[in-house]
């Protein structure tokens, strides 16, 4: 008999207290994943990041698999950028700093990681890539001047044929939702990227050897195209090493 498998679904913070409008979208498609994780089976851990690297990396310590979300801009301390940019976010590097760290226990440990959104960026910044800071006011990956619940955009990607990110989703012409107004610049190492948007940006990435795959947009949206939250988890799934109940 197996036993259920647990899922690390880790975000940068549960208090945005100065934010309480995006705190409380962020919070809207966090849960999605859960539920959509608990459908399939998953045992949910719900962890802050913000909590500091050594609690995050004892609390994932057995995870049998991890998935990094959404939220705040990375600071640019972790990749050698300089604040002051346009549309600059607040920032917490505690949680940045316990993200990336987590980004290399996986690695170490061989547990399988999605990356979504800001958990993307943490993977590339963490095996040494460099962020663009801003898209320009007239980006298509987000849209401006909105309340927070409209502030995701539709638009297409390209995923390469080939890729683990095709097997899942399909190869070619891709519709996705998206609100983020960074993207990976230098790629960190041992990354291939395997989509991109109409305007060259990167969409998605994935290690070459390592069961670890992130998308810059947001499957959990409840406006993006059916399956593609399921079929990245149920990717996770088929991933994560099977345990076995022992009996007492």
């Amino acid at each position: 008999m197996q036993e259920q498998p647990t899922l690390a679904v880790v975000e940068a913070t549960r208090f945005r207290r100065h934010d309480p409008a995006y705190h409380d979208y962020v919070q809207l498609l966090v849960g999605n994943v859960i539920a959509e994780a608990e459908e399939q089976g998953w045992r949910v851990d719900r962890l802050a990041a913000d909590r500091g690297a050594d609690a995050l990396l004892a609390e994932t310590e057995t995870a049998d698999a991890v998935v990094i979300v959404g939220g705040e801009d990375i600071h640019p301390d972790f990749y050698g950028g300089r604040t002051g940019y346009a549309n600059e976010s607040r920032h917490l590097p505690a949680a940045d700093a316990a993200q990336i760290a987590l980004v290399h226990a996986a690695l170490v440990r061989g547990t399988p990681l999605l990356g979504i959104c800001r958990g993307l960026q943490i993977v590339n910044v963490a095996l040494g890539g460099t962020l663009v800071q801003d898209l320009g006011e007239e980006c298509a990956h987000v849209n401006r001047g909105v309340p927070i619940p409209q502030v995701l955009t539709t638009h297409t990607v390209r995923v390469d044929a080939g890729s683990r990110a095709a097997d899942l989703l399909g190869a070619g012409s891709l519709e996705v939702r998206s609100a983020h107004h960074q993207a990976v610049d230098a790629l960190g190492a041992d990354l291939l990227v395997t989509a991109r948007s109409h305007d060259g940006h990167v969409e998605a990435i994935e290690h070459a050897d390592a069961p670890l795959l992130a998308v810059q947009w947001h499957p959990e949206d409840i406006a993006a195209p059916a399956g593609q939250l399921a079929a990245l988890l149920g990717a996770l799934r088929l991933a994560a090493p099977a345990r076995e109940v022992v009996a007492a």
